[in-house]
């Protein structure tokens, strides 16, 4: 299904963004203050560029924003951000994310009813610490609202191995999700018997991911 998207900020973040829509069939509308950020955005990307202040009520109407299912504030200032999704909540705009660069300003978004709210700073410096402590795992993604985890497993723990999927799992605090073998992904059965070696797919709440890997590892 095609959404109307508004982004505003074609930097790194909303630039990369813009051209993933676009790409999967979705109406994307760019918002940038800067002229060069607004030049090379509207050479890359097969979308409507508006040069304007995404705080400025008359820029967001040039965008459509009425219309739009999705806002997102996409600039490196929290403050311009927050403005801006002010804003948007007048035009009763289904689905509005902000990115945010200061982890402190986070409670500010929250207060105003902004709850879709982004760090890829924090992201990635989360994901680089998780390669350096989990060394033997591979992280798929981050689930919902960061409470859980999809984590690539190779067994190597003797004590599961010869164990079946269903004395396992699934428990309070993880369920294993598919096996892979010869290259191919299998929904396992509870009478799946687990091999050395072996990669799964674990999902896990992100506040047992240091107990639960130790299962396996």
């Amino acid at each position: 299904m095609e959404m109307h998207v508004v982004i505003m900020g074609a930097g790194r973040v909303g630039l990369t963004l813009a051209n993933y829509l676009v790409v999967s069939g979705n109406d994307v509308t760019l918002i940038e203050c800067s002229k060069g950020l607004c030049g090379t955005a509207a050479a890359d990307l097969d979308a409507l560029v508006i040069c304007g202040n995404g705080t400025d009520v008359k820029t967001l109407e040039e965008a459509n924003i009425s219309d739009a299912d999705v806002f997102v504030a996409a600039t490196g200032c929290d403050e311009a951000n927050l403005l801006s999704c002010i804003l948007v909540k007048e035009y009763d705009v289904p689905k509005i994310i902000a990115r945010l660069s200061n982890p402190d300003h986070e409670e500010a978004f929250k207060k105003v009813g902004i709850h879709d709210v982004i760090s890829p700073e924090l992201t990635a410096a989360g994901y680089l610490e998780k390669l350096i402590n989990r060394p033997k795992i591979a992280d798929l993604m981050v689930v919902g609202k960061g409470n859980a985890e999809l984590l690539d497993i190779t067994i190597q723990n003797s004590r599961v191995v010869g164990k079946c999927v269903g004395d396992l799992s699934p428990t309070d605090d993880y369920i294993i999700a598919a096996i892979y073998q010869n290259g191919e992904m299998h929904i396992p059965h509870d009478n799946w018997v687990l091999e050395k070696n072996e990669k799964i797919s674990v999902l896990v709440k992100t506040s047992a991911v240091k107990k639960v890997t130790s299962v396996f590892i």
